[in-house]
């Protein structure tokens, strides 16, 4: 079994993360196994140190053994999960861990910079670790099974919408509209050459060009509800994509055992860093009055 340690309680995560591994406060079709949160860290945040406190409580109440500074974790575990909210931190945080040979894996968003994402990538390289992010939305029950149906043919388009709230830390869609752009992109593949970004006050509506000439849009919202999901247009059937969120945990924390027991992950690392990417061009086009932007991976 995977002895794993959790970095930052500023979210949700770390305790979410621990109740389906560990196996415990909550319902068992929840259950996560080949791996388990043996040591935590609550670490720091400049995005919201409010949160530490609570989740601190709540990870002493699921029995996890708690250390005060992050390398005090090193030699204790197989694999880090690096959960710090804010992802400009990130390669800062993964840095100790990936430079002592532990693999990480690293919450979304990977990183709030191509220079960043390339940084974490480059040294999990160099140090021959494998290296995984993802939005768990990726791995939702209802979009992995539209991606498994070949009754529609070839995605061509989409039209995806998601919550996309922000905070100057996690700029533009990096803070929340992350798990929207990782749905894009379940759907479209890599290849997006630029983005042209609107954004007002309750919405960003970011288009992407694709080098094989699809295009397909992201409507990140502010206001109404939080729903997840998008219209799809594809070869044979153009359609509505609906994606519900009670397992998206479970699933990713599947994919994390996978990886770090095979050594595989289950998305291409340069994926990863096109997303962030495509967020960056969205975020200047945005900042620029809509000027098409090239998302530089």
């Amino acid at each position: 079994m995977l002895k794993l340690g959790i970095l930052d309680f500023d979210t949700s995560h770390a305790v979410e993360f621990t109740k389906r591994l560990n196996q415990r406060d909550i319902d068992k079709d929840q259950f996560v196994d080949g791996a388990k949160i043996v040591i935590g860290c609550p670490g720091e945040s400049k995005l919201s140190p409010e949160r530490i406190a609570g989740y601190t409580e709540a990870m002493k109440k699921l029995e996890v053994p708690l250390v005060d500074k992050p390398t005090d974790m090193i030699g204790k575990v197989d694999v880090m999960m690096i959960e710090a909210v804010d992802g400009s931190v990130h390669y800062e945080r993964a840095r100790p861990f990936l430079e002592a040979g532990i693999p990480c894996f690293v919450d979304k968003p990977f990183a709030c910079s191509v220079a960043d994402a390339r940084k974490i990538v480059e040294l999990s390289a160099k140090k021959k670790l494998p290296i995984f992010s993802s939005s768990s939305l990726r791995f939702a029950p209802e979009l992995v099974a539209y991606m498994a149906d070949e009754k529609h043919g070839k995605v061509l388009g989409a039209m995806v919408y998601g919550p996309a709230s922000q905070h100057e830390r996690n700029p533009g869609l990096f803070h929340y509209g992350i798990h929207a752009v990782e749905v894009l992109y379940t759907l479209m593949g890599p290849g997006c050459q630029s983005v042209t970004c609107t954004s007002d006050k309750d919405v960003d509506v970011a288009t992407g060009h694709w080098k094989d000439g699809r295009v397909a849009t992201i409507r990140g919202t502010r206001t109404g509800t939080g729903a997840y999901g998008g219209t799809v247009f594809a070869e044979k059937a153009t359609g509505p994509v609906i994606i519900g969120t009670k397992y998206i945990y479970r699933e990713l924390l599947k994919k994390v055992v996978e990886t770090y027991t095979t050594g595989k992950p289950p998305i291409d690392i340069a994926v990863t860093v096109e997303i962030v990417a495509f967020i960056e061009a969205a975020l200047k086009s945005a900042n620029n009055h809509g000027m098409v932007q090239k998302v530089e991976a």
